[in-house]
């Protein structure tokens, strides 16, 4: 009985990464690193700012594109919030890698941010289905061209009745 208590202890399969504040200078960001190369997790991040503070923003990024971050090139993005004193973040990362998690604070670019962070990983997180929606001008391609293809059916099969019809 007690091994199976220890079993399920060590079970857990959410992980709290980081509660602290971190200071971030002005026109400057920080990182977390999200080791996530054996299994995907949902990445669930929220911050806080103190009044009197600047906005931040969080992002979820690979750490390729940290590098590119790092370098001042173009880089990409997986996840990110919207410039804010408070926020978070969910994300459900699905294929193992390296991760991390950038605190932003070149948005209010004039003064120091101290921001209070939280990060924690939830392996057991059940797979969602993706729900997807495609873009208006999609749409509008995919119902003219079904319209197009059903006038064209119609045509062909008028055609065909007329030719067999008409003596």
């Amino acid at each position: 009985m007690i091994a199976l208590a220890w079993i399920l202890l060590f079970a857990a399969t959410k992980v709290e990464l980081v509660d602290e504040v971190y200071r971030i200078p002005p026109a400057e960001w920080r990182y977390v690193e999200l080791d996530l190369r054996q299994k995907p997790a949902a990445v669930s991040a929220s911050y806080d700012v103190p009044p009197g503070s600047p906005r931040v923003r969080v992002a979820l990024m690979t750490r390729d594109d940290l590098e590119r971050l790092r370098n001042d090139m173009p880089h990409g993005v997986i996840a990110v919030t919207a410039p804010a004193k408070s926020g978070s973040l969910v994300y459900r990362v699905r294929r193992p890698g390296d991760y991390v998690l950038v605190v932003d604070n070149r948005v209010d670019g004039g003064k120091p941010a101290a921001v209070h962070l939280r990060v924690a990983l939830d392996f057991a997180a059940a797979p969602e289905p993706e729900v997807t929606q495609i873009s208006p001008q999609r749409q509008l391609a995919v119902i003219v061209m079904s319209c197009a293809f059903f006038v064209g059916v119609v045509t062909f099969s008028a055609r065909r009745l007329w030719k067999a019809i008409k003596p």
